[in-house]
């Protein structure tokens, strides 16, 4: 029996299985003559720029004023943009008649009725014959969100404290007001 776990045990070795040598990635790949190095080189060297070089803190600043001046003139045009900014009190407490696990949802909706109301949001209407105009949107700012929905789906804020901002185009974004 010990012969058989032996042979068991040694692998089945046959002579034409003897393994014909692998050839390696650097062996198939032909070496690079002399003449090709000169060439990458030449090739790098036409390629690269022939300007002065530049500190790193030059660069830091270059960046940060183009980064500037885009961002100064973004908030110029938001300024301009908006045509009417309100802030009012919403109250949220009948979102608490709703069972307790309905009342967020529900607190959201009221937010969006209370600010199509009071901003004078143009409701979607579709008359046929005249061109479609894009309708004006009503945007919740991710604070609002987060703050009706802070204390989970069952327990939202019985009244919350909002900024609206109508611009140019209707369309009316609802910020938390200051200081909240």
């Amino acid at each position: 029996m010990r012969k058989e776990k032996d042979a068991e045990k040694e692998p089945k070795s046959n002579d034409d299985s003897k393994t014909e040598p692998v050839e390696t990635a650097e062996e198939t790949e032909p070496e690079e003559t002399a003449e090709e190095v000169q060439l990458k080189e030449t090739v790098e060297e036409k390629v690269e720029p022939e300007e002065a070089p530049v500190s790193p803190e030059e660069e830091k600043a270059a960046t940060a004023e183009e980064e500037e001046k885009p961002a100064r003139e973004k908030k110029k045009e938001e300024e301009e943009e908006i045509v009417e900014e309100r802030v009012y009190t919403v109250p949220l407490g009948k979102a608490w008649i709703m069972p307790a696990n309905k009342r967020a949802p529900r607190a959201m909706r009221m937010l969006k009725a209370f600010i199509g109301k009071h901003m004078k949001l143009e409701a979607h209407k579709e008359v046929e014959g005249e061109e479609e105009e894009e309708p004006s949107r009503l945007i919740i700012s991710n604070e609002v969100n987060l703050r009706i929905w802070s204390r989970g789906i069952e327990k939202p804020p019985r009244k919350i404290r909002v900024r609206a901002a109508k611009d140019k185009e209707g369309n009316v974004t609802v910020y938390l007001a200051e200081g909240d």
